[in-house]
């Protein structure tokens, strides 16, 4: 991996080369995408056939676009028993986790007979995309899922693109069912986001569309926005681990390739204060990079948005991570609470050697939709307050609207909005 001193300068470079990663900077695919949305919604079913067959070459009509019970017991039948058990622990933990999300509705009353509240609903249809090419992410199933549930949304639509069989991965679709997805569609890409946006004969609309995916996904997503809700545009995967001289090397090796595996645009970057430690973290790298599989993939990534950069002190590193605000940042160092504390701006914070980025992608509880592309500046991971939405409740009896109803004419005039202010003022006419 390139080593490079961190300064102004090559932080300023590194923010621009990494924010060329995102969605926004692939202007050239817009047209293409608005061509497929619009001709989804405007012929429904007939333009999902079609793109189905023409990206995925699979023959999809009414009849077989909706995973059947059928297929679902075969998909049962082809998955190990042993990951199935896997899947459901992994549930248990992430359910737990989202549990602790749950929002309620409040009311507040005052004897001066005002009641104030805020009534808390779910949302009644969500779609859950899952994608299905360079791999298979039964795990993005869960997560996706999992916090809708918990919400209690009404009804969850997912879509996740089919083999030229025509047959859905059996891992993802055993997922969804522990889940609980209720219904299964085989569509991918812009066409499925735009068939659940605006509802064709076979696929209904929803009011908000979740998960991850390919470019052609990610503007499709923010085409539709408006039509219905989305989660965010999510770009590739990242990771960025802020280590000192205490760290093990062979450890951040593995922890950064993790995510370079992803795609040829993941970034893996490591921040330390130790030249050693980023001798030998680049040497373990390339030792790594001889047994895994996907080494072709892991290469591309690193050589484009792969980095060691060498800080001068633990608080320039700490500067450089809230700048970067990365999807993942692992913190290996002597005190790695303390460094916690000083962290900004992160999608998801893991601590200590033992606490490594899959452990959150598969397991642990914590969801692994997160901001990408610097947005975990202002963005958060994907939640239970996702799959919900907030009505206020106003209450006032004549006695309490009485003595302020002169206050809100006044504040009505003062913005010319007369009829604004006559509604308030008839209430008192004598």
């Amino acid at each position: 991996m390139r080593t490079i001193r961190l300064t102004e300068e090559t932080k300023k470079n590194l923010l621009q080369d990494l924010l060329k990663r995102s969605p926004a900077s692939y202007g050239e695919y817009e047209g293409r995408v608005a061509a497929i949305v619009n001709e989804v919604r405007e012929k429904g079913d007939e333009a999902v056939f079609a793109f189905t067959e023409k990206f995925d070459r699979a023959k999809i009509d009414g009849g077989n676009i909706r995973v059947t019970k059928e297929e679902l017991e075969e998909a049962y039948s082809q998955v190990d028993p042993g990951l199935v058990e896997v899947i459901r622990k992994a549930l248990v933990n992430i359910r737990g986790y989202h549990e602790k999300q749950r929002r309620y509705s409040w009311f507040d009353s005052q004897e001066n007979g005002t009641l104030l509240g805020q009534k808390v609903a779910p949302l009644a249809k969500v779609g859950v995309y899952v994608p299905g090419g360079k791999a298979v992410y039964p795990s993005s199933v869960l997560m996706n899922i999992v916090p809708a549930k918990v919400a209690g949304v009404g009804k969850i639509v997912m879509a996740t693109p089919c083999g030229s069989d025509g047959k859905v991965n059996p891992t993802t679709l055993v997922a969804a069912h522990e889940a609980g997805a209720d219904e299964v569609y085989k569509v991918g890409g812009a066409q499925a986001i735009a068939a659940m946006a605006f509802g064709t004969e076979s696929i209904p609309k929803v009011d908000k569309i979740v998960g991850p995916g390919n470019i052609y996904v990610a503007l499709a997503k923010r085409a539709v926005y408006g039509h219905v809700n989305i989660d965010s545009i999510a770009g590739p995967s990242e990771i960025l681990v802020l280590a000192d001289e205490s760290a093990n090397p062979r450890f951040v090796a593995a922890d950064l390739l993790s995510q370079a595996e992803h795609d040829e645009m993941a970034s893996a970057i490591l921040i330390t204060t130790s030249e050693e430690l980023a001798k030998k973290v680049s040497e373990e790298v390339d030792r790594f990079l001889e047994l895994l599989s996907r080494r072709e993939i892991i290469s591309r990534s690193l050589e484009s948005y792969g980095y060691i950069l060498l800080a001068d002190s633990m608080e320039d590193a700490v500067s450089a991570a809230n700048e970067i605000a990365s999807e993942h940042l692992e913190i290996v160092t002597k005190d790695p609470f303390q460094i916690m504390t000083k962290i900004q701006n992160a999608g998801a914070i893991f601590i200590g050697e033992y606490s490594s980025e899959p452990l959150g992608d598969y397991f642990a509880g914590p969801n692994h939709v997160l901001p990408t592309n610097g947005t975990a500046k202002f963005f958060s991971p994907l939640s239970v307050d996702d799959f919900i939405k907030k009505s206020s409740i106003v209450y006032y009896s004549k006695e309490a609207l009485e003595p302020v109803h002169q206050d809100i004419i006044r504040f009505a005039e003062a913005e010319q909005l007369t009829a604004h202010a006559n509604s308030i003022r008839v209430r008192f006419e004598k």
